[in-house]
């Protein structure tokens, strides 16, 4: 007699709400919506110039490298990894790519090219350490963030500028109408969102940061995709140089980037991440990319000192920090 057996529920497998978080029933579910709609309408009321055409683009423009590395890092942080070396690898690669356009002369898809292989290489190196030998992520990337420094300094002792008219294009051009940053940025989110939706792999990132030991009992490779995401937020890190370093048409080996990983980790938790892995969305990751931007943007429009401005940044941190703790509870 032939008994019929059913498939057995993979429980380590999230339900459609826990991955890229699209659709309006998502949006309700992200507590940093309300608090960015209000801080933006008070700065629209205070200044009288925050929604203003040109200053929403600006706006946009600074967010969009904060944004493309925002993605692969909360891909990252959601698996259980974290990566504190990216304000390092964005000098170390806007330095490469200021290189190679201005003193090498080469074409601007290769000095890009040369920026994102040193990308790859650094998040090369982190995933090694922290996915095959098991070395503790936070320490060697914080280890890798002051080596990948020091290296930038040793190659590049002296400031870079004048990078040309052709690898300008990367930073100031226009798409359609739209600054060439800013679509790199929405290609880097659509890519983030439909891979943790709709892929296998997106799947296993949520798995194996609930759960390591369970995920591998489940037959997934807990090695092989964070490594993959290491790579990637090394990539997307010396891509944001490069584009920094075509805006500013300047690169410093000593400033470039500083503090930046703090940036990005608090644009991570602020979208509701959590740092000890296992949920995130797309959606809220831009949330608090925009939130950065736009609490940014108001300051200056104030004329607020820069140490106030850095106290806001740091409280950000905290909230992110919270909201991750604790805003689940809150939208449920």
């Amino acid at each position: 007699m032939t008994t019929a057996t059913t498939a057995p529920v993979n429980r380590m497998t999230p339900g459609p709400r826990a991955l890229a978080g699209g659709g309006l029933n998502a949006l309700r579910r992200q507590p940093l919506l309300l608090v960015l709609a209000l801080m933006v309408l008070v700065f629209q009321l205070t200044t009288g110039s925050f929604l203003d055409p040109g200053n929403l683009r600006g706006i946009a423009t600074d967010a969009a490298t904060l944004a493309i590395v925002a993605v692969p890092l909360a891909l990252l942080v959601i698996s259980g990894y974290l990566d504190l070396s990216v304000g390092s690898t964005l000098a170390l690669g806007g330095l490469v790519a200021g290189w190679l356009a201005g003193q090498q002369h080469q074409q601007p898809f290769v000095a890009v090219l040369g920026a994102l292989v040193v990308g790859a290489a650094v998040g090369a190196v982190n995933g090694i350490l922290c996915c095959y030998l098991g070395l503790s992520a936070f320490i060697v990337t914080l280890g890798m963030l002051t080596a990948v420094r020091g290296l930038a300094q040793q190659l590049f002792p002296l400031p870079l500028s004048s990078f040309g008219s052709g690898f300008a294009w990367l930073g100031g051009s226009r798409i359609a109408g739209i600054d060439a940053p800013v679509v790199i940025a929405v290609l880097v989110l659509v890519a983030g969102a439909l891979f943790l939706a709709l892929t296998p792999a997106g799947r296993h990132v949520f798995a194996i940061g609930v759960n390591r030991e369970a995920a591998y009992l489940s037959g997934i490779n807990i090695r092989r995709t964070p490594f993959a995401l290491f790579v990637v937020t090394g990539v997307a890190a010396a891509l944001a140089g490069a584009i920094k370093a075509s805006v500013l048409d300047s690169v410093v080996s000593g400033t470039s980037g500083a503090g930046f990983e703090l940036t990005v980790l608090t644009a991570v938790l602020l979208g509701g991440v959590a740092l000890t892995g296992g949920s995130g969305s797309v959606l809220g990751v831009l949330l608090g990319v925009l939130f950065l931007g736009c609490l940014q943007n108001g300051l200056t429009l104030l004329n607020v000192p820069t140490f106030w401005q850095q106290m806001a940044q740091g409280s950000a941190l905290v909230a992110g920090a919270a909201l991750a703790r604790f805003g689940p509870r809150l939208t449920r």
